[in-house]
């Protein structure tokens, strides 16, 4: 009897575990364009949220959820998250994964949007890394063939139903993967915007092919910004667990300014920080806020966030006696590649795990720390599903777009496109902002080559013209998206949006019709 073959994209958190807990029953293949474990689980500093505390519920951390995500929540998937969660937290222990204890227990804190202390960390705030180094051990000890420096550049779709992945190696040489199936967990497309917490490799790859390919994407006009990374070249992130710990937002004059927002000032859902925030930044002249630590202490900070000390001071601030500088980025992709409940997506043989899925957990904006534990949760989840009967849904095309965007038009500049989305797609939209953007888009030429930064470049711009798109189907403010011409939520619109391409012409230069729609 032939072992079925999984082929998983990426290796962060969702696609470790996946690879792991596929490897029990089938041979996987894992690819990485990058190194085994660079991934934006690496640089996760808060932590994981889950409820491992007899003062803490299952139907509190729902509730949270589900504010937090402005109406546009899927209540199923949010109590699976909640619910499936303290589980899979002890199978990470299982794995090697060393939370942070104090006094023989757990160690907690509270992060915005959280009615109780519920976040785990690992290494004071390097959870992320905690979390994938032990993951990346065990993925080295098991059965896994690991492929890295290998970028995959389209899925191989056979009468409607994914068979493999076409990939690219650093040298610029085409290979055909086959296998059963094929889970995505590349994770989100931070490179879209000028600021970003996100890696270098944070650039929609997965969902663009999957898009490609012709499946069904969702909510790709939510893009998350965090409230508070390092106002410097690379804008390091700064955990929303050192408001947790009680550290205050300030204007330029030293004024606490977040109560003028939200009653729950710096412990706001993200969204309303992050927008309180730029907003002080403008009547500023673009001046930053600053994040007020000093009250916690100098061997507090130093010990619960030993990396943002580190860095804070590498860039001449001590954070112990004098607030440090602050500014919004963007920072995680709600949207995705849309999933069930067992990361199947509408095209029969693909799954997606992580920021690259679109679950319906994180509705219009995602609770802090909930990140990482919905990868955990499915990617398991995923696994278990391998070798069901898929769900009847709309055939799959057979074509992959290889040209989705133009070849005439002005060179592509990804520094450009990322301004472009920053000051036009970013915490404040208006349609002619985003008309304009849209405009700017379609008069880039798709970059060519088979280089690593080419074929990353040719997801952007298409995702950018996706996520523009959507953003101005969106007639209202939801969340993270926020509309200047539409300040407020309307019922009509509290739906979630999708976008899916239809070939029309076949062959290698394919073109395509793409239908935006609120399901």
């Amino acid at each position: 009897m032939v072992t079925p073959r999984v082929i998983v994209v990426g290796t962060g958190i969702a696609g470790l575990v996946a690879a792991l807990r596929a490897a029990r029953t089938h041979t996987v293949t894992l690819v990485t364009k990058a190194e085994l474990g660079e991934s934006n689980t690496r640089y996760a500093q808060g932590g994981i949220a889950a409820v491992m505390f007899p003062d803490d519920s299952v139907g509190a951390h729902i509730d949270d959820t589900l504010a937090a995500g402005a109406g546009l929540n899927s209540r199923e998937a949010v109590e699976i998250l909640c619910a499936e969660g303290p589980d899979r937290i002890r199978d990470l222990v299982a794995l090697g994964v060393e939370f942070d204890h104090e006094n023989g227990l757990l160690a907690r804190g509270r992060e915005a949007a959280h009615s109780s202390a519920r976040v785990l960390h690992a290494g004071g705030d390097a959870t992320g890394a905690g979390i994938e180094s032990a993951l990346v051990r065990a993925v080295r000890a098991s059965n896994v063939s690991v492929l890295e420096f290998t970028f995959v550049r389209d899925l191989l779709v056979v009468d409607g139903q994914v068979r493999g992945v076409e990939t690219v190696d650093s040298a610029g040489a085409i290979r055909r993967l086959e296998a059963d199936a094929v889970i995505l967990a590349s994770g989100g497309a931070g490179q879209l915007y000028a600021h970003t917490t996100n890696p270098a490799v944070a650039t929609g790859d997965g969902a663009a092919a999957a898009f490609r390919a012709g499946a069904r994407l969702a909510d790709v006009e939510f893009y998350q910004f965090h409230p508070t990374s390092l106002a410097v070249p690379g804008n390091f992130l700064v955990s929303e667990a050192v408001r947790g710990e009680g550290a205050l937002l300030l204007d330029a004059t030293g004024r606490r300014f977040m109560a003028d927002w939200h009653p729950d000032a710096e412990l706001a859902p993200r969204d309303v920080v992050a927008r309180g925030i730029a907003r002080q930044v403008a009547v500023q002249d673009g001046a930053p806020v600053l994040l007020d630590a000093t009250g916690l202490g100098a061997a507090f900070l130093e010990a619960r966030f030993p990396g943002i000390d580190r860095v804070s001071r590498a860039h001449g601030f001590d954070w112990s006696r004098e607030p440090i500088p602050v500014t919004p980025a963007a920072h995680y992709w709600m949207g995705g590649i849309e999933t069930d409940l067992r990361g199947r997506s509408s095209l029969p043989g693909l799954y997606a795990v992580g920021e690259v899925a679109s679950t319906g957990v994180h509705g219009a904006n995602r609770l802090a720390s909930n990140s990482l534990l919905e990868s955990l949760v499915f990617a398991w989840r995923s696994v278990d599903s391998l070798g069901q009967p898929w769900p009847e849904d709309h055939p799959a095309p057979d074509t992959v777009l290889r040209d989705p965007i133009g070849s005439d038009g002005e060179p592509f500049v990804r520094a450009e496109l990322q301004h472009l989305l920053w000051d036009t797609a970013g915490m404040f939209r208006s349609a002619p902002a985003l008309e304009s953007a849209r405009s700017r888009i379609a008069g880039w030429s798709a970059p060519s080559g088979l280089s690593f930064a080419a074929l990353e470049d040719r997801n952007l711009l298409e995702l950018a013209g996706l996520l523009v798109g959507a953003a101005l189907a969106r007639r209202e403010s939801r969340g993270a998206h926020f509309r200047d011409d539409y300040p407020e939520a309307d019922p009509r619109f509290a739906r979630h949006s999708t976008v899916q391409v239809t070939p029309i012409a076949p062959g290698p230069h394919a073109t395509k019709e793409t239908s935006h729609a609120l399901v």
